[in-house]
């Protein structure tokens, strides 16, 4: 699902200023849209670590992990 915006990333091209902010909105619309950061990374061609900061930087609310809580009480 990359447009215009994120089809010009190359991997480890430096993004400052104002593409990089243009860049963590763009993801953080997709991300609070439900998109997992897995995805956003491989959709732009970024490292996991990279959009986790960049969601971090722009305030997103970071979803907690998915999947079954091993220390959870069965009823």
């Amino acid at each position: 699902m990359a447009d215009s915006s994120t089809a010009d990333l190359s991997k480890g091209k430096r993004i400052t200023g104002g593409d990089r902010t243009s860049l963590a909105d763009e993801l953080r619309k997709r991300y609070d849209g439900g998109e997992s950061i897995r995805s956003l990374a491989s959709s732009t061609n970024r490292s996991y670590g990279f959009v986790h900061r960049l969601l971090s930087e722009s305030g997103a609310t970071l979803r907690s992990r998915g999947g079954a809580n091993r220390n959870s009480k069965k009823s």
